[in-house]
């Protein structure tokens, strides 16, 4: 029987390669000159930690990496900026969170979603994915193209598509 699975997840090396050009331009720009600014990808929590000397270039260095992460074909929807801190030194700094997996809300909204297109298809939720059966690979298809409408906030994948 026809099946695929509705997955979340992040290419680490790619947004490594987003983080480390996001420094690079951070070293060339003027306004950044003097600063101390620091941007480290934590890989083992997935988190992103920026460091920088006021809000204005912290929203500065939010806009180059949701930039870089396009560049470098990661969905920037995979970012959750967290709230911005003061440190002990006079900077502020900010943690990136890293989203990765279906929540169960969210895939809850997915198999409802599913049902109301009325196809002979059925979605079951694993863990942090969804599976979706069938028995003609015509509604699957209608249901990726179902869900890649949806605005979700987070990005999609669609993998394992066995017929």
């Amino acid at each position: 029987m026809p099946s695929f699975d509705i997955v979340s997840k992040v290419e680490i090396a790619e947004l490594e390669n987003a983080v480390n050009n996001s420094l690079r331009e951070v070293a060339t720009r003027y306004d950044f000159r003097n600063s101390k600014t620091t941007i480290n990808l934590d890989k083992k929590t997935k988190e992103i930690h920026l460091v920088t000397a006021d809000s204005m270039k912290m929203r500065a260095m939010e806009d180059m990496l949701r930039g870089n992460c396009v560049k470098r074909h990661v969905d920037p929807r995979c970012l959750d900026f967290q709230k911005e801190e003061p440190t002990s030194q006079g900077l502020v700094k900010m943690d990136v969170k890293i989203k990765e997996g279906v929540s169960q809300d969210i895939a809850r909204g997915i198999v409802k979603t599913i049902k109301d297109l009325k196809l002979k298809v059925q979605a079951s939720i694993q863990d942090d994915q969804v599976r979706v059966t069938g028995k003609k690979i015509d509604e699957l298809q209608e249901v990726i193209q179902t869900l890649k409408s949806q605005k979700l906030e987070i990005p999609l994948q669609y993998v394992n598509m066995k017929s």
